[in-house]
């Protein structure tokens, strides 16, 4: 529930790409370096919104991330970025 606001604040400061990649990098994300990037310009062009992205301990963390994925494509910001395939493992 932090990281969005933090993210907001440092932006509202005039951060650049490489401040949010280091705010990703202190809270060890677990994104690589291109996919660190990727969403550092991401969020510097759109800012999260606070409330939606809760990262806390493992159970937590699966529960909120199970809401999102739920509330995609209802809530504006929110996009289902992959349709789950039953007939990806055969």
């Amino acid at each position: 529930m932090r990281k969005p606001w933090g993210l907001r604040k440092i932006i509202e400061n005039g951060a650049n790409v490489d401040d949010i990649l280091a705010f990703i990098e202190e809270r060890r994300l677990p994104v690589d370096k291109i996919e660190a990037m990727a969403l550092a310009e991401e969020v510097l062009a759109r800012p999260p919104e606070v409330g939606y992205l809760t990262i806390s301990n493992a159970l937590q963390w699966r529960l909120q991330y199970g809401r999102v994925i739920e509330a995609a494509g209802e809530i504006p910001g929110i996009e289902r970025l992959r349709e789950s395939n039953q007939n990806e493992a055969s």
